[in-house]
């Protein structure tokens, strides 16, 4: 659902990559211009805090900014994450 709103340049004209590889991570979502990448995180998230913690260090180590959704709130609050997403461009 929030690959509908990313691509095609629909938010301030900025192309999205999905499922994009940085180092050994695949990302769900990468914008190169604005150096941002939107993470969508499912239920098996909640049990791999550790993990996740690694690959967002490596990954703001690359002066990404790392922003993080769950499926619930890109499913059930669609508009609001979008809001999110615009003012941290």
């Amino acid at each position: 659902m929030l690959w509908q709103l990313l691509r095609r340049n629909q938010i301030h004209g900025l192309g999205f990559r999905r499922q994009h590889s940085i180092g050994q991570f695949i990302v769900d979502f990468y914008c190169k211009k604005v150096k941002l990448v939107i993470e969508v995180d499912g239920p098996i998230h909640q049990y791999q805090a550790e993990e996740d913690a690694i690959r967002q260090r490596f990954l703001e180590s690359l002066e990404l900014k790392v922003m993080r959704f769950t499926n619930d709130s890109v499913l059930h609050n669609t508009d609001e994450v979008v809001k999110q997403i615009d003012p941290g461009l």
